[in-house]
């Protein structure tokens, strides 16, 4: 079982920074993807960016060149940094972590609100 805590979300101007984190505790696989999601109100839940245990990430075409996901494996971390955000950035920000060894396993924080106004 993986429990998910994230952290740093809150309120912001346009043009501002923040910085979410995400601790992970339990069982991480040796082969994972540790991303973070959001969900704004009457919206889905769409993928922000996500980053492998190899080191590729990927990034919502939105978010590209403003937000950057790292992580610290060895702390069972994941980070993101948001620059330059915009009032439609507001959303619950969500960890995600994929176990894709020896079984999938799929594990969801509890959200974190990013709001962006003025």
């Amino acid at each position: 079982q993986v429990q998910l805590v994230e952290s740093g979300g809150g309120w912001v101007q346009p043009g501002g920074s923040l910085r979410v984190s995400c601790a992970a505790s339990g069982s991480i696989s040796s082969v994972n993807v540790m991303g973070w999601y959001r969900q704004a109100p009457g919206k889905q839940r769409e993928l922000v960016a996500s980053i492998a245990s190899g080191g590729t990430t990927t990034y919502a075409s939105s978010v590209k060149a403003r937000f950057t996901i790292s992580r610290d494996s060895a702390k069972k971390t994941v980070y993101l940094q948001m620059n330059s955000l915009k009032p439609e950035d507001t959303a619950v920000y969500y960890c995600n972590v994929q176990n894709l060894v020896p079984t999938w396993g799929g594990y969801w924080g509890q959200g974190t609100q990013v709001t962006v106004s003025s």
